[in-house]
C-alpha cells in the first residue's frame, strides 16, 4: 500500500498551500489526501492544489468531506448537503482522486426525539444516491467509522450493515485504527470489512479520546491491525492523520516523526516495501 497524509496537518504552520504540499513530498509521502471545501475556497486555491501536486508528482487518493447535514431531519438541511457532497465528487474527478472520504454524523437529541431508525434510513437513502453519482464518475465513497457514542457508524458491525444496506458498489468502508481501539473494535473484526474496505487512516491517541498522534506517541497496538489490513488486499493508501501538535512551530518535526514510525510499522507489516 502507498503512504500518505491528509494536508489538513499542515494547517498549524501558518504557511501557504503549496508549501505544505511540498513538504509532504521532501519528506518521502507516496500520495496525499486533500481536506479542502469546494464551497469555500476560490478557483486560484483549488487549481493551485491539484498544479502543484501535478508538479511534484504527488498523487491525490482522497478528498475528505465532513456532511452531518445529510441526515437533518430538516429537508431543505438534507437538500443542500447532499448536493454539497456532490460538489466534492465533482472535485475529486477534477483532482483525479480515487475516492471521497465521507462522514456522515451522528444522532442527533440522543436518540429520544427522532427515531434513530428514520437517521439510519435517511443516510442509506442518501448514500445510494450519492453511490451512483460517484459511479457515474467512475469514483468511490469510503465512509469513516467514527468512535464516539452516538455516531451512526460507530462500530464494524454498524459498517458491515450500513454498506449492505446501500448495497452499491461504490461505496465502501474507510479504516482509522486510531478509532478502531477507541471504539473498542478488535483487530480480528476487521476480517468482517473483506471486500467493503478501500481505505485507511492511522494515527495514535491515548486510548481515552480522539487525539490523532503520531504512531508511537500513544497507546495503540498497531501489529494486529496492520496484520488484518494486509489481510483484506486493499489497493489503495494508508494515511496519516495528524493533529494539534502540541508545539505548531514544530510541525514540520512532527509530521517527520510520524512519517518515519509509520513507514517502519508498514514495513514490518509488509504492507510498503
Amino acid at each position: 500500500m502507498k503512504l500518505g497524509m491528509i494536508n489538513s496537518a499542515w494547517a498549524q504552520a501558518g504557511r501557504d498551500t503549496a508549501w505544505g504540499l511540498e513538504k509532504t513530498k521532501e519528506i518521502g509521502f507516496d500520495c496525499v489526501d486533500i481536506f479542502i471545501d469546494p464551497l469555500d475556497v476560490d478557483i486560484r486555491e483549488r487549481k493551485l492544489v491539484k498544479d502543484t501536486c501535478n508538479r511534484l508528482d504527488l498523487p491525490i487518493v482522497s478528498v475528505c468531506c465532513v456532511a452531518v447535514g445529510l441526515i437533518d431531519f430538516n429537508p431543505s438541511v438534507q437538500r443542500f448537503h447532499l448536493q454539497r457532497v456532490k460538489d466534492y465528487l465533482d472535485l475529486c474527478y477534477e483532482y483525479e482522486a480515487k475516492n471521497l472520504l465521507l462522514v456522515l454524523g451522528e444522532y442527533i437529541w440522543n436518540r429520544e426525539v427522532i427515531p434513530p431508525e428514520a437517521q439510519w434510513q435517511l443516510g442509506v437513502e442518501q448514500c445510494q444516491i450519492l453511490a451512483r453519482y460517484a459511479e457515474s464518475l467512475g469514483l468511490e465513497i469510503a465512509l469513516e467509522l467514527e468512535p464516539f457514542p452516538l455516531s451512526l457508524l460507530n462500530s464494524v458491525d454498524a459498517m458491515v450493515r450500513f454498506v449492505d444496506e446501500v448495497n452499491h458498489p461504490a461505496l465502501k468502508a474507510n479504516i482509522d485504527v486510531s478509532h478502531l481501539l477507541l471504539a473498542d473494535v478488535k483487530a480480528e473484526e476487521l476480517r468482517k470489512l473483506a471486500g467493503k474496505a478501500i481505505h485507511v487512516h492511522i494515527s495514535d491517541c491515548d486510548g481515552k479520546v480522539h487525539g490523532d498522534l503520531p504512531p508511537g506517541r500513544g497507546v495503540v497496538d498497531f501489529d494486529p491491525y496492520l496484520s488484518e489490513i494486509k489481510k483484506l488486499n486493499i489497493p489503495g493508501a494508508i494515511s496519516l492523520e495528524l493533529e494539534y501538535s502540541p508545539e505548531p512551530d514544530k510541525i514540520e518535526e512532527w509530521v517527520r516523526e510520524a512519517y518515519e514510525s509509520t513507514s517502519q510499522l508498514m514495513q514490518n507489516a509488509g504492507l510498503r516495501g
